[in-house]
């Protein structure tokens, strides 16, 4: 979500148009442009700055300072755009993702197919190498989220952490943690559960791509509501979108799709609830994408046994 640096400025000119129609950036961070300023001391503040108060945003000085209405500081905890916690560490759970995606893909090579074999997400097939009948079908719903922190190869891996990582740490930032991490998981599992009902059921899937794509989708939710340039992103996207539908690299589309939706549906809950009801709104939107997921997941079942 970073935004281009905006033009050098010159010497001041009291008649300058340049200087009249230039974007302001963040004061903490001089390289982002922002139209949104702090509601006490008006300093230009990005979304990883922004903290919610009772009238527009502040900056997090101004909420160290005090609250400003005679209350004590900790009588009102800053808060993310979408109403979270704001963290020392804004990126602390996308650290963590990123831990446990590169430890089972370690553990993948360590222990060999056997373990991918088991925990991949598949929908009934015989896997000659676990000498049975496995897959959602039969009962192995764990597989749904399991198969979100599998990888394929190197490059699998490396593409999507990375992509983890830059997507991942500004929206972490934005939404605050538990959001956060509930877009992540939501996204995954619709991905996963459109992978489950539309695949061929012995065409095994893994990658954390679908809870990617629902970073992807958020974002730009987020970018729309902060009148940001979306352009980057799109472009980003559409690249992406056409290497998940070309045969060749032999992407599950569905978990992309599935995931993007998802992390779309809860991404406009997250930013755009309203105050009064936000966290009813926000995880009321999570529980209906989930139960969307259940549902999905039984109708495909039904078809397989």
């Amino acid at each position: 979500m970073d935004q281009a640096p905006g033009s050098p400025q010159g010497p001041k000119d009291q008649g300058s148009q340049d200087d009249a129609q230039s974007v302001p950036t963040c004061y903490r961070h001089p390289n982002r442009e922002t139209g949104v300023r702090c509601s006490r001391c008006e300093r230009p503040i990005c979304p990883e700055c922004m903290v919610s108060a009772s009238v527009g945003f502040q900056c997090p000085e101004c909420v160290r300072g005090g609250s400003g209405t005679g209350h004590p500081t900790a009588a009102s905890r800053p808060r993310t755009l979408a109403g979270g916690t704001v963290a020392a560490d804004p990126r602390l759970f996308t650290k963590v993702l990123i831990g446990i995606n590169l430890a089972l893909f370690l553990v993948q090579q360590a222990v060999g197919d056997r373990f991918t074999d088991s925990f991949d997400l598949i929908g009934r097939a015989y896997v000659p190498l676990l000498g049975s009948v496995e897959g959602i079908a039969e009962g192995q719903w764990y597989r749904l989220l399991t198969s979100m922190f599998l990888h394929g190869s190197y490059i699998h891996i490396l593409f999507n952490m990375l992509s983890l990582w830059w997507i991942g740490g500004p929206l972490e930032a934005a939404l605050g943690r538990a959001r956060y991490l509930a877009l992540y998981f939501v996204s995954g599992f619709a991905g996963s559960a459109l992978t489950y009902l539309l695949a061929a059921p012995n065409q095994p899937s893994l990658g954390a791509s679908g809870a990617i794509f629902g970073l992807f989708g958020a974002t730009g939710v987020l970018m729309r509501r902060l009148n940001y340039d979306m352009r980057p992103l799109i472009g980003l996207l559409v690249v992406n979108l056409i290497f998940t539908f070309t045969p060749a690299f032999g992407i599950s589309w569905q978990a992309h799709i599935g995931g993007l939706v998802g992390g779309v549906v809860v991404g406009y809950a997250m930013v755009h609830a309203p105050r009064e009801r936000r966290a009813l709104v926000q995880y009321g939107v999570c529980a209906v994408v989930l139960v969307a997921v259940v549902v999905a997941t039984l109708v495909r079942t039904a078809q397989l046994t």
